[in-house]
């Protein structure tokens, strides 16, 4: 297994523009190697200050962002103008790469309840588009950056303690979310780990005991945290808050 690197940051804004340089450099030698990036993005507050923080940032003037494909690693499934909605709150980002460039096309929503009468059927259908947008006989983009924040019961995604196998890949319906609202689209635990590099972004003293015990073992059932791994780089980003108990 790919060894945990983890950087501590002073506070949650820090963190996030530290994430948001990562990502900028990440995004460019991606495109640079390979001519296009894969990124899967997160909401939560640190998520989204981190997207922010990409906008306010003048490296991000020298991306190619028509080559940068955005994918999120969970979405409540709620009506497409909802303010819980991830793709809505990460607006900010997007409105300032309209002008350098990125094709909205792919920029790729999780589907809303406006689209959709289950979240299975929004599960499926972006479990298509995933294969759709991947090399032959393969499930999904192999993803360069996957983003994931992580809540003080250890879930990341919408995968919750006792929701998740890794035997599933695509995107999964998630129902009775500890969390609200309480339907969701989720990527598996399967999918996740085949980003090359799958980054932790935590802050807050009330993610602290959760960070801990994801750090003490692997345990994908009770401490989902735990088991995100990326097949070339595991980070883990976070406030020093949130690290107190490491």
């Amino acid at each position: 297994m790919i060894a945990r690197q983890i950087t501590i940051h002073d506070d949650v804004s820090a963190t996030a523009h530290a994430i948001a340089a990562r990502l900028i450099t990440s995004i460019t030698d991606a495109v640079s190697a390979r001519g296009v990036a894969h990124i899967v993005v997160t909401g939560g507050t640190l998520g989204i200050a981190a997207l922010v923080a990409v906008a306010q940032n003048p490296a991000k003037a020298s991306v190619n962002w028509s080559a940068v494909h955005f994918w999120w690693g969970d979405e409540r499934f709620v009506a497409a103008d909802s303010a819980d909605r991830n793709v809505l709150q990460a607006e900010p980002l997007f409105a300032a790469l309209d002008e350098l460039g990125l094709d909205r096309a792919t920029v790729h929503a999780m589907g809303s309840t406006d689209q959709y009468e289950t979240a299975e059927e929004a599960a499926v259908a972006y479990t298509r588009l995933l294969a759709a947008e991947a090399s032959v006989g393969a499930a999904s983009p192999v993803f360069d950056v996957l983003m994931l924040g992580m809540g003080p019961d250890s879930h990341v995604a919408s995968l919750f303690p006792n929701h998740t196998r890794s035997d599933e890949l695509g995107a999964i319906a998630v129902h009775d979310s500890p969390k609200p609202p309480p339907h969701r689209v989720s990527l598996t635990m399967g999918t996740i780990n085949t980003a090359r590099e799958v980054w932790l972004i935590v802050a807050g003293a009330d993610k602290a005991p959760a960070l801990a015990a994801a750090a003490h073992e692997v345990n994908e059932v009770a401490v989902p945290a735990s088991a995100v791994r990326g097949t070339e780089a595991t980070r883990w980003i976070v406030d020093r808050a949130a690290s107190t108990l490491l």
